[in-house]
């Protein structure tokens, strides 16, 4: 039932580690970013060379537990050269004997639910099975990859309204499933795209979807429970994406529309691990439990705790104050002017306006 979308199992993971070492398509990416000056002179010798230190480094993995020990030490490496500090706090906020629908922000392609992951394994919590959309997964073994460490895929390119229905169902039933039967966490985005502009606001079709499994007969607050919906809250002092999607929101405001460019995605993804991003923290909410008449009623209770919950930084409140045209620290000032000095007027404003939106939506909520 759930098979073309699920993780792989343990049973899986040598077999696909193999079809993965031969993959043409993931020797060239990991060539071109550990050996781009080989790669570009001799791409077949550094793709030989990638596939065989795979082969070597590889060869410990049998289940997915060992990956995810190896994925724990890359990313605690990451931290310590991306970032000025990760923090994270909420854990008494829920029962983390109960598994648990974690449902964040989201700023970051993979970075977001990797660093969930993180805190729930310093706090000895099991770490999640996470939604990734197949818009991300324009070659088959980038599916596997990501299949391979606890991702199961979310569809979004059926080509007909019945099909989109029918796949909506099958993921609502997967993550009901998937928490309150076979007793596992499960970490999906408040919305398709990452919020590029700084607003945090949660697609109220995901909640339906959420709720396409639950019998008629079943009162809300009963399934609620049972899905056991746990916001998190996170929170970048520094976006290394920050002037690319600040580019985006200025040409989609100047001529409608914004084509990505071939490979932006991957390029994406690799500027969100490795670039700086300053502060990091993560805040585990309280679950959205109680008797909500709808789909927008849930949604918005999940965006007040994600906002309320969100760590603001000198980086958020000088760009709000910058806008506004209030004073401001010099200091941090020059950090974002340096981050614009390549940016048009108009593309400056984005950048900052994606700073200060927080700051905004904070200041929203205690209207």
């Amino acid at each position: 039932m759930f098979d073309d979308i699920r993780p792989y199992r343990d049973d899986e993971v040598v077999d696909v580690i193999e079809k993965l070492i031969n993959e043409k398509g993931l020797q060239a990416s990991i060539a071109s970013l550990k050996m781009p000056r080989l790669y570009q002179v001799f791409p077949s010798l550094a793709c030989t060379i990638v596939k065989w230190s795979l082969k070597i480094r590889v060869q410990k993995f049998h289940n997915i537990e060992q990956i995810q020990i190896e994925v724990a030490k890359y990313l605690h490496h990451l931290i310590k050269s991306s970032t000025a500090g990760f923090s994270f706090s909420g854990m008494d906020n829920f029962d983390n004997t109960k598994p648990a629908l974690f449902i964040s922000n989201h700023r970051d392609i993979v970075l977001d639910v990797a660093l969930v992951n993180l805190a729930l394994y310093k706090s000895g919590i099991s770490t999640v099975e996470a939604a990734v959309g197949d818009n991300l997964l324009d070659q088959p073994w980038v599916a596997d990859l990501m299949r391979i460490n606890k991702s199961f895929i979310v569809k979004r390119s059926e080509d007909t309204k019945r099909a989109m229905l029918t796949a909506s169902k099958q993921l609502s039933a997967y993550i009901h499933d998937t928490v309150s039967n076979r007793q596992q966490n499960i970490w999906i985005a408040q919305r398709e795209g990452r919020a590029k502009d700084g607003i945090d606001k949660t697609n109220s079709a995901l909640i339906s979807m959420l709720l396409l499994n639950k019998d008629k007969q079943t009162p809300i607050a009963d399934y609620l429970a049972e899905i056991n919906i746990v916001p998190v809250s996170i929170s970048y002092e520094f976006d290394p994406c920050d002037t690319d999607k600040a580019i985006e929101l200025a040409e989609k405001e100047a001529t409608g529309s914004y084509q990505k460019k071939a490979g932006e995605d991957l390029r994406s993804i690799t500027q969100g691990l490795v670039g700086q991003k300053g502060r990091v923290h993560i805040e585990f909410c309280q679950p959205i439990q109680g008797d909500y008449c709808d789909s927008k009623a849930i949604a918005a209770a999940i965006d007040k705790e994600i906002i309320s919950h969100y760590k603001l930084y000198d980086s958020n409140l000088v760009a709000h104050a910058k806008l506004n045209n209030l004073s401001i620290n010099d200091t941090v000032l020059k950090l974002l002017n340096k981050r614009m000095e390549n940016l048009s007027t108009a593309q400056q404003h984005w950048l900052l306006t994606m700073y200060a939106n927080p700051v905004t939506a904070k200041q929203n909520l205690q209207l």
